[in-house]
């Protein structure tokens, strides 16, 4: 029944679920509530316009497992990629055994030139817990990079709700719209960050805007 209900949910991102997702799902589902957040600092918060509120945050250096997919529609790059880093964070790793969540899992993207869609390619991203962080399991998946990322300082501001290319560029275009005009930020490159799996309808999110160096 727990497939099942991930395969229509897959279906939606038209996206075919494989029958060996079976097992990291139900993992996945006996773990739901063990997740351990990536580390941040929150800096001075902002203040709200109308009840939209934003934060800045820095987060420290640190080593995530990453994939990058290319497919013709964001929500196929993501839920692909996700799938790998399941089966990765289940089993398919060096030491053969659960490695445990960590939220969010960030969805770096890029807009075209004229800022009107995404670029194809996305990077999905997994932060590494902390066990993990000196020595990370090496994946079975060649598609799968382990990466030390740069510290890096974000503005950020929840959305709730699916992430379709059109959801998240109109949540970028309202995210300029209270930040105003500010050359602070990159214009080019955002980072989509989700806090719980597809199958919730009204799932949390966040845009994040990145700090220039």
């Amino acid at each position: 029944r727990l497939f099942a209900h991930w395969e229509a949910v897959a279906s939606t991102h038209r996206v075919s679920l494989p029958r060996d997702m079976a097992g990291p799902i139900a993992q996945m589902a006996r773990h739901s509530q063990a997740r351990e957040p990536v580390p941040y600092v929150s800096l001075p918060q902002h203040g709200k316009c109308e009840e939209a509120a934003y934060e800045e945050r820095w987060y420290p250096a640190g080593k995530w497992a990453c994939v990058t997919r290319g497919e013709p529609m964001y929500e196929q790059s993501i839920s692909m990629s996700f799938m790998k880093l399941m089966r990765y964070i289940c089993k398919e790793n060096s030491v053969g055994c659960y490695l445990g969540m960590t939220v969010p899992v960030l969805n770096e993207i890029h807009l075209t030139k004229d800022e009107t869609e995404l670029e194809r390619e996305v990077l999905t991203a997994y932060y590494l817990p902390g066990e993990f962080q000196q020595n990370p399991p090496v994946p079975m998946d060649p598609e799968i990079h382990i990466t030390e990322r740069a510290p890096l300082r974000v503005i950020t501001r929840v959305f709730y709700g699916m992430t379709t290319e059109e959801t998240i560029l109109r949540e970028i275009s309202l995210f300029w719209e209270l930040l105003g005009s500010t050359d602070t930020v990159l214009r080019e490159t955002y980072i989509v960050a989700s806090y719980e799996n597809p199958s919730i309808p009204q799932r949390r999110n966040e845009i994040w805007f990145i700090c220039r160096a």
